[in-house]
């Protein structure tokens, strides 16, 4: 089990951070190689699916995944139902507290790959960590100006 967490804080209000920590087909322009296919009609709700396609060409992996809690703008937990990517993850959004601006952001997940022995569990973590602490803090920061 290759559990990490990520948290942050942002100036953003709880419910932008959740609107676009939810953003689901936003996530592909935060991980290379990546695209997101959202196979249930909108809105996002308890039961959503979508899956993440990674590679390049015919070489690469699907990573189905379904929303199995749904509590905006607060908790999200997504379940990951792929043959190569197992586990779970969990976003979670709240206000500052003591009633500053903004809010805190934990991401937290466990990351399995089928076929990789548990030895490998710290690294898998670590570069967890920066890939989705990378992608969380893009989505925080929004479309980049120009």
């Amino acid at each position: 089990m290759a559990l990490f967490r990520i948290a942050d804080r942002t100036p953003l209000a709880p419910a932008e951070a959740w609107r676009r920590l939810t953003a689901w087909e936003r996530h592909a322009a935060q991980v290379p190689f990546t695209r997101i296919n959202v196979t249930t009609a909108p809105p996002t709700r308890q039961g959503t699916r979508f899956v993440a396609r990674t590679g390049l060409g015919r070489l690469g992996f699907d990573d189905p995944m379904e929303v199995t809690v749904w509590q905006p703008p607060n908790r999200c937990r997504l379940e990951k139902h792929g043959r190569v990517v197992t586990g779970w993850a969990e976003i979670d959004v709240r206000e500052e507290p003591g009633g500053g601006s903004g809010a805190q952001v934990m991401w937290t997940e466990d990351l399995r790959l089928r076929g990789l022995p548990r030895v490998c569990d710290p690294v898998l973590a670590a570069a967890g960590r920066l890939v989705f602490g990378r992608a969380m803090r893009a989505l925080l920061r929004g479309p980049k100006r120009r």
